[in-house]
């Protein structure tokens, strides 16, 4: 028992000294732990550290700003959008500060492996820093289903093993977009391309009976030069601020500062996130060559961070089409209670609808806006969850009035519903919702499968397409051969 209490107050200990001195030390052991140089070590755990205490600066920033601004908003409009959307940094910040995160990445690591081995994926996942995005999913089910740590490790195993087959069956799709030859090893498994499932439904609903909306579509590099600064995240944070700042009831100079505060808010959000991925970057080395030793001979995908997708201008000209639509629909949708701020940028969503429609913008834009709401609803039932858990970690954002509940509009909607739904199940043991957790968890692979089959039929057609063209270039360049030679 005096083992126990020691290692107990010392895990205490540990965790109080806050998130970033404790992933400092995290990120530095392990980083050792898997061959990294001792200066490699340390500078990833520094970054770490860094990166996290400047995303609650910033949170911190935009909170202290928008808080009395959002109370008047919510009495001014009686709109009930009480809960403040600060985007994905405090989920980051939640999960990086939860040792649990570092359980989630082994268990994602060996389901890799695994599948590795087995020939199931050809994906080795590099991206650990994103393994955040799993990570909240993963304490969602732990905490709704009382500390169930076996069926969290389960569902948290399926999730990410869907990654990985949903990572090898997009690869022909992004070498067709970004132009990459097939020898080409480049992928991305980020959780967020998992809503692409639904995106397909809704694709396949527009071949059937809107199907001439194509004709109408246009070029997104074209509208995105046209928009200019105006489509920027600092100009987007400036209306924002100008729209909560009027109605609000803010003075002149109140509405000003909102402005600035949002348009700089947004810019830093997106600079301080490029910080995570170089902090994590050493540990995922160390990790990939011990992998990749044991996988000799074996052609592997490389899947990295979403933003291999950024260079598509689609992604950028859609999100910017969706950031009003996404706060006029947070104002009128029913069941909703977040107002979007910090995640109004839907870089969580236009991805995966940039790899389904591939780049149709105005497909993009319908099927964009038809699943908004499951991102606002979503990011209401984790709120009290998410404020609740920032509370206990120290962390809560020093802005925000007490009692106040913050969220997050990001990725993964469906996969938070059913942890939700069935850590209540597991919890409980109702009946009716062990029942409706199995519908709705066969629902969602059944869909995924059927998904999967309509991407394997696109993958067909593209490889023919690429054998015939290179067919074409053999003939073409064989004539030109001919005709140099006369």
């Amino acid at each position: 028992m005096f083992v126990l209490d020691k290692l107990d107050e010392g895990f205490r200990f540990f965790i109080h000294l806050g998130a970033p001195a404790m992933m400092f030390f995290i990120i530095t052991i392990l980083s050792l732990c898997v061959g990294v140089s001792i200066s490699k070590s340390i500078e990833g755990g520094i970054r770490m550290a860094i990166a996290l205490t400047g995303m609650s600066a910033i949170i911190s920033l935009l909170t202290s700003a928008f808080g009395p601004a959002l109370q008047s908003f919510v009495h001014a409009t009686g709109v009930s959008l009480g809960i403040t959307d600060l985007g994905w940094a405090p989920l980051a910040v939640i999960t990086w500060g939860s040792m649990y995160t570092l359980y989630f990445a082994f268990i994602c690591l060996v389901c890799n492996f695994i599948l590795l081995i087995t020939s199931v994926t050809s994906t080795l996942n590099v991206d650990l820093f994103n393994v955040w995005n799993i990570s909240i999913i993963g304490l969602l089910i732990l905490h709704y289903s009382g500390n169930n740590i076996i069926l969290t490790t389960l569902f948290v195993a399926f999730i990410y093993a869907l990654m990985l087959i949903n990572a090898d069956i997009m690869k022909p799709t992004i070498n067709d977009l970004l132009g990459y030859d097939k020898e080409n090893i480049t992928t991305t498994a980020h959780p967020e391309l998992l809503v692409a499932p639904i995106a397909m439904i809704f694709n396949k609903i527009i071949d059937k009976c809107l199907p001439f909306i194509d004709k109408f579509d246009f070029n997104a590099e074209t509208l995105n030069n046209k928009i200019g600064f105006w489509g920027s995240k600092f100009a987007i944070g400036a209306y924002l601020g100008v729209f909560i700042g009027l109605l609000g009831q803010q003075s002149l100079k109140e509405t000003f500062t909102l402005a600035f505060i949002a348009g700089v808010s947004l810019e830093l959000f997106a600079f301080v996130g490029g910080w995570f991925a170089p902090a994590i970057d050493p540990l995922s080395q160390g990790i990939t060559k011990m992998m990749s030793k044991r996988l000799r001979g074996r052609k592997l995908f490389i899947a990295i961070d979403w933003p291999i997708l950024a260079p598509r201008a689609e992604v950028w000209a859609v999100a910017n089409i969706l950031a009003p639509i996404l706060l006029i629909e947070a104002m009128f949708l029913p069941g909703n209670h977040v107002l979007p701020l910090g995640g109004i940028l839907l870089t969580v969503l236009t991805p995966a609808l940039l790899i389904v429609t591939r780049g149709r913008v105005i497909r993009m834009t319908l099927i964009g806006t038809v699943m908004i709401p499951l991102f606002l609803w979503a990011a209401t039932l984790i709120a009290k969850f998410l404020t609740s858990a920032s509370i206990a970690m120290n962390s809560f954002p020093a802005g925000l009035a007490k009692g106040a509940l913050f969220s997050s509009v990001d990725s993964n909607p469906i996969e938070k519903m059913l942890a939700v739904l069935i850590g209540r199940a597991a919890d409980t043991l109702d009946i009716k919702l062990i029942g409706l957790s199995l519908l709705a968890l066969a629902g969602y692979v059944l869909v995924f499968v059927w998904y999967c089959k309509q991407m394997g039929k696109r993958n067909a057609a593209l490889t023919t397409k690429q054998q015939e063209d290179t067919e074409s270039g053999k003939k073409n360049r064989a004539i030109k051969k001919v005709l140099k030679a006369e």
